[in-house]
């Protein structure tokens, strides 16, 4: 009885909504889909469902209502973004099992693991190297990054439990959540739903490509990679700062190891090929997707993937269902005017202030409103495509909007506890108690901002985007 409210508030919401008087200049057919689409991002954030449940039965409210027939409701389902998100989860699939990221992350630690701080930015640059190609910052940070996380911990002798937390466990388990998030932002192919904004910035006329995203993230995302682990070497420091035989526990783990495999090699090969096209492809007409069906293919081919792998992904066929009906929703309310409507409304209260100053009050508006959501897909499909409409109207341009929308869709996570996947795993780590995890957060975040609203901004300018 005590979960009902789960069920309640989404579809009290959406009813109250599809019971209000037309707003005028509003298409009815616009008007009833806004009202379950709305009852649907509650549904994800309050949960009473699985998400690939809920947003099934809001695509058959959706047809049964009349306001999209079966095949637009489908429609979502064949967008080539999904699919790219469909089989880089696959590749992310490739990457763990062939053990490649647990060595590449136990390699630089050996390298630069006799300080904590080198610690630090040994796990930041594993983020920076294998994010382009897991899409899932939970499937890095759970599959991948915690697992050698804690393994580096426990052999300072740093564990949950028993007072030892803070030698340098605690401090690292930060840097790699919030390392996680800043790698996530400067690549399209580094979190799910940033294939999602470039799909809602495509059906607003705005083209956001892997190359132009990764562009103009380069700069801020290295100022933060290098940034906040000092800002959280000074905050939050580690007991322990200096310990040199983490450096031989590295060479020890990776003597274990043994040499490179044959499917690491595979994996290596599969991962430069990919990177190249992802990059370059643009030039030859080879979309992101293409580049990576073949890169899956090839992994098939060379059975480094069989097709049990595949099948057995469900984490990935459960994104490939419930991404595809938002993305088919957020289309639609777009191409039913409802998005136009909004910020035809919302600009005519913006006339008269500085594009400037309209845009960091959305900004803001947007980064700080996450703490209502416990998803960055939910939020994403909730508030973007709207928000980067009235930042259009304002006379923003409209791919600096664009990016720096989908930019703050991965750092906006950085909060609380419950905003992004990987929170959940490394906070459920335990070493980080819940309030100093809500006021570091608080702190990371407005750095953020600083880092990539100002010296972003300058280079944004540098580059013509504003």
């Amino acid at each position: 009885m005590t979960q009902l409210w789960r069920f309640f508030v989404p579809l009290l919401v959406g009813v109250c909504i599809w019971l209000m008087p037309l707003p005028p200049g509003m298409d009815s057919k616009a008007w009833s889909l806004f009202a379950i689409f709305t009852a649907t991002i509650l549904a994800l954030i309050c949960r009473p469902l699985p998400l690939g449940a809920v947003c099934l039965m809001s695509m058959v409210i959706a047809v049964m209502a009349q306001d999209l027939t079966l095949s637009q409701a489908l429609s979502g389902f064949g967008n080539p973004v999904i699919w790219l998100i469909l089989l880089v989860f696959f590749i992310a699939r490739a990457f763990i099992k062939t053990h490649l990221g647990m060595r590449i992350a136990y390699f630089f630690v050996s390298l630069i693991g006799k300080h904590t701080l080198g610690l630090a930015y040994g796990i930041v640059g594993t983020e920076l190297l294998i994010a382009p190609v897991i899409p899932s910052n939970g499937a890095r940070a759970g599959g991948i990054m915690y697992p050698i996380l804690k393994s580096i911990a426990e052999s300072l002798d740093s564990r949950v439990g028993d007072g030892t937390e803070r030698r340098v466990g605690a401090y690292l388990t930060q840097v790699c959540f919030q390392g996680n998030l800043i790698t996530s932002a400067m690549f399209l192919t580094a979190m799910a739903a940033n294939p999602m904004a470039q799909s809602m910035a495509k059906a607003a006329g705005v083209d956001i490509t892997w190359t132009n995203w990764f562009t103009a993230a380069i700069v801020p995302g290295l100022l933060s990679i290098i940034l906040i682990p000092l800002l959280l070497y000074f905050v939050y420091p580690p007991e322990i700062k200096h310990h040199p035989h983490a450096m031989q526990l590295a060479k020890d783990k990776l003597k274990e190891m043994g040499p490179m495999s044959r499917d690491e090699w595979t994996m290596v090969g599969v991962f430069i090929f990919m990177l190249f096209f992802w990059i370059f492809g643009i030039y030859w007409h080879i979309e992101a997707t293409t580049t990576a069906l073949i890169g899956v293919s090839l992994l098939l081919l060379t059975n480094v993937l069989s097709w049990e792998d595949v099948l057995n992904e469900k984490e990935a066929w459960h994104i490939f269902i419930w991404f595809g009906v938002l993305v088919t929703m957020a289309n639609y309310l777009q191409i039913l005017g409802f998005v136009d409507w909004f910020s035809l409304n919302v600009g005519g209260l913006i006339k008269g202030y500085d594009w400037e100053m309209v845009f960091l009050a959305i900004v803001l508006v947007y980064f700080y409103s996450h703490y209502l959501f416990a998803s960055n897909t939910a939020h994403v499909g909730a508030m973007y495509a709207a928000f980067l409409a009235v930042a259009i109207a304002s006379g923003t341009p409209p791919l600096l909007a664009a990016l720096v929308l989908g930019f703050c869709s991965n750092l906006f996570s950085s909060m609380t506890h419950y905003g992004s996947t990987a929170s959940v795993v490394l906070y459920g780590a335990g070493y980080v108690p819940l309030g100093t995890w809500w006021s570091l957060g608080l702190l990371v975040s407005i750095a953020n901002l600083v880092i990539w609203l100002g010296a972003g901004g300058v280079w944004w300018k540098v580059l013509g985007l504003w």
